[in-house]
């Protein structure tokens, strides 16, 4: 259960809030069986900043990013992205809203094996029928040490490759919100540094 054995290490760029989570809860099964995952969740993050959220396996980490990315809905509570109650929307408008403001870079990538690495960086945005900023594309294949790599696919890559890919499909949109689930959890120390180096200069653009 995500409780106050979890905490949060944060880093202050500005002050205006982006995301608020008001007394979030997530439980699954019911009686004797219910499994309370979120209890009770509050709190709000500044435009800008980092957030760590820390805990042991099993303490509602994952749950809590997939309710704050909407990928899942709370029991209860509400989630506010730039003052949106998501929540409250249409399933349409959800989706819409989802895949052009929140970045998702996954723990297990779940990148497209028929697809290149650009065409995995670049596919939020096809979904969307918009067409890349190539400059920004190209910053973002040279930071993530991909350039070389662009036209190769998913089962051609390591693994420190395919989640910086997975890195880049989340960072292409500009989104206004990026969920990280163990980002650098495949990458050595050095690309660890690169990779939340280039998550820090996303979020000050």
């Amino acid at each position: 259960m995500f409780d106050e054995r979890i905490f949060m290490e944060k880093e202050v760029f500005l002050s205006m809030d982006l995301l608020e989570v008001r007394s979030i809860c997530k439980t699954y099964g019911e009686g004797d069986a219910a499994v309370h995952a979120l209890k009770k969740v509050s709190f709000s993050v500044p435009k800008g900043e980092f957030v760590a959220v820390v805990g042991e396996s099993g303490s509602g980490k994952s749950t809590l990013l997939n309710v704050i990315g909407a990928l899942d809905a709370p029991t209860f509570g509400k989630v506010y992205i730039d003052g949106k109650d998501i929540f409250g929307m249409k399933e349409k408008n959800l989706t819409v809203f989802r895949r052009r403001n929140i970045g998702f870079i996954f723990q297990s990538f779940h990148l497209i094996p028929e697809l290149t690495v650009e065409q995995n960086i670049i596919f939020p945005l096809l979904l969307d029928y918009q067409r890349p900023d190539r400059k920004y594309l190209e910053e973002l294949l040279a930071v993530l040490n991909l350039t070389e790599r662009r036209r190769h696919l998913p089962s051609q890559l390591s693994g420190g490759q395919q989640q910086r890919t997975a890195i880049g499909r989340a960072l292409i949109s500009r989104p206004a919100l990026i969920l990280a689930d163990e980002p650098t959890g495949n990458l050595d120390t050095q690309n660890s540094r690169g990779r939340t180096a280039s998550c820090r200069y996303r979020t000050g653009r």
